[in-house]
Parts: structure tokens; sequence; C-alpha cells
């Protein structure tokens, strides 16, 4: 299981560390826009730099779709360059899919198998049969989007439904779906204070927790409430490591940044 790999590499590496690859050509150091491929350039030093202190990579698919065939050759050429030189990574494909039968399982097809993630986002609001085909694939992790840490996450995920919080009832709710085991889920970290909550109905589960450093969330707190057993987290950083720096030294700049992170985990881990 992927899972068991995920958490030897863990403890391995003393690190929970995930990497977002987020590549915004406006903010990428200006001698890489000479590069044949300057997205491709930039992953590759970055993930040169860093992949001995974290455990996964997650590319958010947007910033490629965004520059249309290029864009997407470009994360191809990325999840290539991961799978072939450091297999041990877990990858996530953040594309926030969800759509129902046939669709779902195409969009799985094209994570999985084309560009062989190993995982996906996926949006829970249209149930069952929209996550499901994704559950299916042997080997590969559904990321279901529970509570999450921007503001807009008030509008709906934590509005009392029939006496519990909507977000509480997806959780339960997907605990009944056909290989529920391969769910992961995020959880933002700027909402640490209902991970006691959360860690009451999904013990067991890994969650991807996105918003530690430029959105607020502290490491500490999600540790204190969210941390089980197997670790159980996969604490996600973008923008504060891959744009630490726009001068030539950007992938060892970006390294720092992710030490840090990286030395403050293994505190945690040994306070665990």
């Amino acid at each position: 299981m992927v899972t068991n790999e995920l958490i030897q590499q863990i403890k391995k590496k003393k690190s929970f560390l995930c990497i977002g690859l987020d590549v915004d050509l406006n903010k990428i150091p200006e001698h890489l826009l000479k590069e044949e491929d300057p997205i491709f350039a930039f992953n590759k030093a970055i993930i040169d730099a860093t992949h001995h202190l974290c455990v996964a990579y997650k590319p958010n698919t947007a910033f490629y779709e965004a520059y249309g065939l290029k864009g997407w050759k470009a994360l191809e050429k990325t999840i290539n360059y991961l799978n072939e030189k450091h297999p041990e990574i877990f990858t996530i494909a953040d594309a926030k899919r969800g759509d129902i039968g046939n669709t779902s399982t195409m969009y799985a097809k094209a994570f999985f198998e084309d560009l062989a993630f190993d995982s996906v986002t996926v949006a829970p609001y249209m149930g069952k049969d929209s996550v499901e085909p994704f559950l299916a694939f042997e080997n590969k992790h559904t990321i279901l989007l529970a509570l999450t840490s921007n503001q807009g996450a008030f509008d709906f995920q934590t509005k009392t439904v029939e006496g519990k919080e909507l977000y509480k009832q997806v959780l339960e709710t997907s605990k009944t779906w056909e290989n529920s085991e391969n769910l992961m889920y995020v959880v933002g970290a700027t909402k640490a204070e209902y991970l006691a909550d959360i860690r009451q109905i999904i013990p067991d589960s890994f969650l991807l927790v996105p918003g530690v450093g430029a959105q607020g969330g502290n490491l500490q707190d999600v540790c204190k409430y969210g941390m089980n057993h197997q670790i159980g987290l996969l604490i996600n950083s973008s923008r504060g490591i891959i744009y630490a720096s726009k001068d030539p030294d950007f992938a060892e700049a970006a390294a720092i940044k992710a030490k840090e992170l990286q030395q403050e985990m293994e505190v945690e881990l040994k306070r665990y």
C-alpha cells in the first residue's frame, strides 16, 4: 500500500512536508524564462534541491492548465521526472475534480494512468457516484475536500444541517463508500481547532493540511490535534518555499525554507 511507503518515508526523513508546485511564470526567476520549458526547469531545480526534505509534491493543475498545451506538457515532464528519479515520493494532483459516473472515471484515468500520480484531490459535493470511480483504482488515493482553509469555507462547510455541521456529515458519509480505505482528506491548517472533532470521525486517515505559513496556519496546533498513531499528516507549503527567492539561487533558498519546516516537524515527531 502507498500509505505504508509514505509512513516509512516520514520516519526516514523525519518529515511530513508536502511541497506545492504552483508555478506562476510571473513569479519565477527571470533567467528561467529563456529556457525551452521554464515551468519544468523551475520544478526540476526545486525538486533537486528539496526532495530529501519532503515526502510529497503537489502540483496544482490550474497553474499548468493556464498555459495550455505547454503547461500540460510541463506537468507531464514534472511527474515523469519525479516517478523516475524519486519513486518513493508521494505525488498529489491537486485538481479538485468531481463529476458523476464515467466522467469521474475519465478524470481518474487521466491522473492515475496517463500521468501516474499517486493521488488526486476531489470535491465531494456531488456525492457517492462522483467519488467512487476514483476509489476504484488500486493503490491510488483520493483526497477529499473536507474542511478547507479559505474564507469561503464558512459559506457551506460549517453550516449546521439537521443538528450537525455539513463537513462532519461529509466525513461520516464518505466512510460508507466502496474502497473508502483509499480516502485521505483535505483539512486547512487555519481550521486547526476543528481537528479534534475530525479525528473523532476519521482517526486513522491521512490528512492533507494546506495553509501553514502564508495563510497563517500553525504547525504546532495542527500536530497537537491532528497527529495520529501513524503520523497521519501531510503539511503542504507552496509559496513560502518555492518563491523564497527570485535570484539565481532560488532553489537553494527554497531548500533553506523547506529545511526550517522539516526541522520543526522533527521536533513534533519527537514530541509525539
